[in-house]
């Protein structure tokens, strides 16, 4: 499918490894110009010399995300640019009692407020441009904001969150001409997930080495690929995907992968 994002621009956080990796590919196959962003700049320049292969601009940019500071300085850095995919994140696993406020508050830091200021960032610059014109946000959030997880309880909470503002940005974001979408993907087989389900495997069976025996219960009984979320993404991104309020109400664009 011609997904027409030829000479489009995205900025991708969490670049360097799993869903963001996966998405730059695709979306330098269907022709954008990219801005990869993370910690890890070793990775993303090797994931550049790997995206030579296409007539695409790309350009890294190291930085730990953390803080307002530096995703101010990010989106200044990238310029004008038409998709902002936010994906940066790492919300600890853990129950209740083995979570500290502190490794909360540095998971939201990245994620929660990360996403928020990104998204108010390319806001003020895109909005006012038309139907169409305005540019897309994606937030890839998670379903355990849906399904909640006591063992995974920070991130039930901090993607519930993310839900929520998704939606409530997105019901007004195409009155500005943005079209604000979220994916909620389940177990997707990634680094990070391999490390939340080991902290899961052991607080529901008791044994980390048991993490695969938690599939059982997903639709499937395997996770998600990350090329899978990012072809959703690059559709999302598209045109192909416009929203307009005949259509869809924009409250209803948050999509899931049921894990239950």
């Amino acid at each position: 499918m011609e997904l027409n994002l030829k000479g489009k621009t995205a900025l991708i956080t969490g670049a360097s490894q799993g869903i963001g990796h996966a998405t730059a590919k695709v979306l330098a196959a269907e022709g954008c110009h990219l801005h990869l962003a993370a910690r890890n700049g070793a990775a993303m320049e090797e994931l550049k010399k790997e995206l030579a292969q296409y007539p695409v601009d790309v350009t890294v940019h190291e930085a730990d995300l953390s803080t307002t500071e530096a995703m101010v300085a990010l989106d200044k850095a990238c310029g004008d640019y038409d998709i902002l995919v936010n994906n940066a994140g790492d919300i600890p696993a853990g129950s209740i009692e083995d979570v500290t406020d502190e490794a909360i508050r540095r998971g939201f830091d990245l994620k929660v407020f990360g996403y928020i200021t990104l998204s108010r960032e390319f806001w003020k610059r895109r909005k006012g441009q038309g139907e169409g014109k305005g540019g897309v946000i994606i937030n890839i959030i998670g379903n355990s904001g849906e399904n909640w997880d006591a063992a995974y309880f920070a991130g039930s909470t901090g993607n519930a969150s993310l839900m929520s503002f998704t939606k409530a940005l997105g019901g007004r974001s195409l009155d500005e001409g943005i079209r604000v979408v979220g994916i909620n993907p389940g177990p997707v087989d990634t680094p990070r997930m391999f490390k939340i389900m080991k902290r899961k495997a052991i607080d529901m069976l008791g044994d980390e080495s048991r993490w695969e025996e938690l599939y059982e219960k997903y639709p499937g009984k395997r996770p998600a690929t990350a090329e899978e979320v990012a072809d959703l993404c690059a559709f999302l991104a598209s045109p192909k995907a416009a929203i307009s309020p005949a259509r869809l109400s924009p409250s209803m664009a948050v999509l899931q992968r049921a894990d239950r």
